[in-house]
């Protein structure tokens, strides 16, 4: 053979063992993205800046513990100079809808309207949340009662919310609260099918619940 073909074949030689490498590297390189699945890609990717939420209060007394605040979109923050008092999750709880008929129809929807039944735990140990809507300390028994003044709609669940508190009960961990955020949603929506009079749907949600001291009262608007 001689020396000029010689001389070709080793270049050929080289571009097929360099293209061998890459082929390798390239499945190992998918391999490894496989591998790694998605918590550690997530670590490993880029990440936005934080959102800067306001601290929690820490949790105090028996059956309590410290629920972090999630990231509050605008529309729905309270005023500034607001402090977080107590923060606390659904650890149970339902958004429940009544069926709605008009007569003489015997069937009917139901409304978008709820009544939530649920328990919360978080800062100040265990609170009931029900009709009102209301939230009363099993702790203490101080009670309060709040009204809608803001949303953020989610897709999929229930509405972020501020509600301002419109009446206090009794003394205790709940009396300093001026507005409350609902946060964190998820489930709760009313079904969409038809119904009965007299049905109750009772619908699983989650979310997290957090009450505000705020500088001035929420003023609500002329019914």
């Amino acid at each position: 053979m001689s020396s000029t073909s010689r001389s070709r074949v080793r270049a050929l030689a080289v571009v097929g063992m360099a293209a061998v490498v890459a082929a390798i590297g390239a499945v190992t390189y998918q391999a490894s993205a496989a591998e790694v699945g998605p918590k550690t890609a997530a670590a490993v990717a880029p990440k936005a800046p934080a959102e800067l939420a306001p601290k929690a209060p820490a949790a105090f007394g028996p059956d309590a513990r410290t629920v972090s605040i999630p990231g509050i979109p605008d529309a729905i923050k309270p005023p500034p100079g607001s402090r977080p008092i107590g923060a606390y999750l659904v650890a149970s709880g339902t958004q429940n809808y009544t069926c709605a008929v008009t007569a003489p129809a015997t069937t009917g929807t139901f409304p978008t309207a709820s009544t939530p039944e649920a328990q919360l735990i978080g800062t100040g140990g265990k609170i009931h949340h029900f009709a009102g809507p209301s939230w009363q300390s099993l702790r203490d028994n101080s009670l309060v009662t709040a009204g809608k003044l803001k949303e953020s709609p989610k897709n999929g669940t229930i509405a972020e919310l501020l509600l301002g508190v419109k009446t206090h009960s009794g003394s205790g961990i709940l009396d300093k609260a001026d507005y409350i955020n609902r946060l964190y949603t998820s489930g709760g929506v009313a079904p969409t099918r038809s119904c009965t009079t007299g049905e109750v749907a009772k619908v699983p949600y989650k979310a997290v619940y957090v009450f505000w001291d705020a500088p001035t009262p929420p003023v609500f608007p002329a019914a």
